[in-house]
């Protein structure tokens, strides 16, 4: 009797547990300080949990073309080698008020042509030109909703801006001018990318539904279910676009395969068996990438996946613990681990090829603090930033990290780049690099 009482005391707990999601110029150009810091022919077993240097006297040089544009409207996901190399010399800041749940956010900047396009604490949308010069500000919300702090997630065809946020709300603003085009309230709030696909766009909620809907007048064309979870994910939910397919992960690790057309299921393929609630809950899976027919992404439970992307079925699967975006040019891909190893890895067998440890200058009390938040591969460096502000230029070549910048304090969002400038958000300010 006693054991019966205390699972329904569980149950209950489980049940009812939630977590609720609910004057400014850019400061003159400043200098950035900077911090002053055999090949085997052995394989490494794809059982084995990666945590060490492996062939990492092996040079690694890229001959693949540069991509120009891949902040822009990208439907795969995959950065590949940005045509970057930025002397990183100067730098400078427009200002906004402070994002409070900053650190458990996954900001991201929009471009449109030469803009840019960010929010701040309340809801407002900032828009700017590349002379850093504010076009417009807009805020939809009320005085009850500033309040909640909405934090946004954008997309853009260059004439219209699709908005979703964590309060259930999405609407559509015109690019240009800021008018508001219209207005809309989903059943749940939405934690996911936006991507565009001609007349349509998408987003996934904390239900874990994809839904369709008409950019015209944001009315729904279609929804696709998957398994209702009872945590919110931590993570911001990752969307694809490739031939006439979404692609999407849900908090519980599923990846799925929709036609865009009619919502209808093409695939699934989970890739987590657990049903305990604290793991689901800790869950965090990488972006998803893709390119010439695979789905590339990783988590923080050591898997590293490969997938068709015609059947979903499973190419391979390597240890790596990462939940950041991995980035694949040609054959190779890039990733970096939670431990602080950049590791480059075989697209064609999950073979890791080299593996190189980019924390090797911290003392061991210092290293366990630090966490990669992102990064990019440009044309000679890769560039990640880190959760206590740092930005780590890495050689390709080597792999070894030829200058740390320290940018901030806190927490800074992963690189982007427009032109020649690399882009970095942090809670109350998008830094601009040189």
């Amino acid at each position: 009797m006693n054991k019966k009482i205390i699972l329904i005391f569980i149950f209950f707990l489980i049940t009812n547990c939630s977590f609720n999601s609910q004057s400014k110029f850019w400061t003159k150009e400043t200098g950035i300080s900077v911090q002053k810091n055999s090949i085997s022919n052995e394989i490494f077993k794809k059982d084995d949990i990666f945590e060490k240097e492996f062939n990492s006297e092996l040079k690694i040089k890229l001959s693949e073309k540069l991509i120009k544009n891949s902040f822009i409207n990208n439907l795969d996901n995959n950065n590949g080698r940005t045509n970057y190399n930025g002397n990183l010399k100067k730098s400078s800041r427009f200002k906004f008020s402070k994002i409070d749940n900053f650190d458990f956010t996954e900001p991201e900047i929009i471009f449109s042509k030469n803009n840019i396009i960010f929010f701040d604490n309340k809801g407002s949308i900032l828009k700017f030109d590349k002379t850093s010069k504010l076009v417009w500000k807009k805020n939809f919300y009320n005085k009850s909703e500033k309040k909640l702090k909405p934090l946004l997630s954008f997309a853009n065809n260059e004439k219209i801006l699709l908005v979703v946020d964590n309060l259930a709300k999405f609407y559509a603003v015109d690019i240009e001018t800021g008018e508001l085009l219209w207005e809309k309230k989903n059943p749940s709030p939405f934690n996911s990318q936006v991507k565009i696909f001609k007349d349509k766009f998408f987003a996934v909620d904390f239900e874990n539904i994809l839904r369709s809907y008409s950019i015209k007048d944001g009315e729904e064309i279609w929804q696709f279910k998957t398994e209702k979870s009872f945590i919110k994910s931590q993570k911001k939910l990752s969307l694809m676009i490739i031939n006439n397919k979404i692609i999407f992960n849900n908090s519980l690790g599923d990846i799925s395969a929709v036609d865009i057309e009619t919502g209808n299921m093409i695939w699934q393929q989970p890739t987590q068996t657990s049903t305990l609630y604290e793991e689901t809950f800790s869950l965090k899976t990488s972006d998803l990438i893709s390119s010439n027919g695979l789905i590339l992404f990783s988590n923080n439970k050591n898997e590293f996946y490969s997938l068709d992307i015609k059947k979903g079925s499973l190419n391979w699967k390597q240890r790596v613990n990462s939940n950041l975006r991995p980035t694949l040019i040609g054959n190779l891909v890039f990733t970096i681990s939670m431990e602080g190893y950049l590791i480059v890895i075989d697209k064609r067998n999950g073979n890791i090829i080299r593996s190189t440890d980019i924390f090797e200058s911290f003392g061991n009390k210092r290293r366990k603090k630090i966490e990669p938040i992102g990064f990019i591969v440009g044309i000679d460096n890769i560039y990640l930033t880190t959760n206590n502000g740092l930005l780590l230029v890495i050689d390709i070549l080597n792999g070894k990290p030829q200058s740390i910048l320290k940018i901030d304090s806190r927490k800074i969002s992963r690189p982007f780049i427009l032109n020649q400038n690399l882009f970095i958000i942090e809670k109350s300010s998008i830094i601009k690099l040189n």
